[in-house]
């Protein structure tokens, strides 16, 4: 009995000793995970587990679509790809051709599109083909990009969905044509950027559309 209460009383002076002098338990561990773990701030307890796991991300808020400085400058560039200038004509064929994409559903670049342009043999009026083929990627060597000879007062461009029939021609508007014919060349890119962001109405009109003749051969 006197043994058993010996060692019990050991075993406690023992416990109590280790407790005083920081014994096991009471030193925080050592070593490069326990000195990062301090170093670390605490999440406040009221913080909830997706605030925490954004708040490790680092996230930043969605950006709100392009930055208004890139847009412009980016179809700008795709004007003067295909056309070697973005000035105010080719610009407003661009803007014909991205109009008419949504009116008739199409992607850029569908075969799906033809595009006639009536315009006379004198650059300006032409320039509009050119926009519009940076706009929907017709093309003349896809053979779906037509120039018919017209007169100024014909100048406008069709679009046609050739699997449906659907079209829709645009012209320039008057306003349009009034504002920014003959454009002096020094000041054909700063026309462009203009042009690119008037309204829709001040740069071209609904025309009523074509209608073309049966084919060969059809009765009459």
């Amino acid at each position: 009995m006197r043994k058993t209460m010996s060692r019990a009383a050991l075993i406690l002076l023992a416990a109590i000793s280790s407790i005083r002098c920081g014994g096991a338990g009471a030193h925080p561990p050592e070593g490069p995970a326990a000195r990062e773990t301090a170093g670390r701030p605490h999440a406040p307890a009221s913080q909830g587990r997706g605030q925490r796991h954004a708040a490790h991300h680092h996230g930043h808020p969605p950006a709100q679509g392009r930055p208004a400085a890139e847009a412009p400058d980016d179809e700008l560039r795709a004007v003067a790809a295909i056309h070697g200038g973005a000035g105010p004509w080719a610009v407003a064929g661009y803007r014909m051709g991205r109009f008419a994409l949504a009116r008739l559903g199409l992607p850029a670049r569908s075969f799906d599109l033809e595009v006639i342009h009536h315009s006379p043999r004198n650059v300006q009026f032409s320039c509009i083909a050119d926009g519009a083929a940076a706009a929907t990627g017709a093309s003349l060597g896809k053979l779906n990009l037509s120039l018919i000879e017209a007169s100024e007062d014909g100048v406008e461009t069709t679009y046609r969905r050739r699997s449906t029939g659907q079209a829709v021609t645009l012209r320039p508007s008057a306003a349009f044509r009034a504002r920014f014919r003959d454009v002096p060349r020094e000041k054909l890119e700063s026309a462009g950027r203009e042009v690119l962001s008037l309204p829709d109405a001040e740069v071209f009109e609904e025309a009523p559309a074509r209608v073309a003749g049966p084919p060969p051969g059809a009765p009459r």
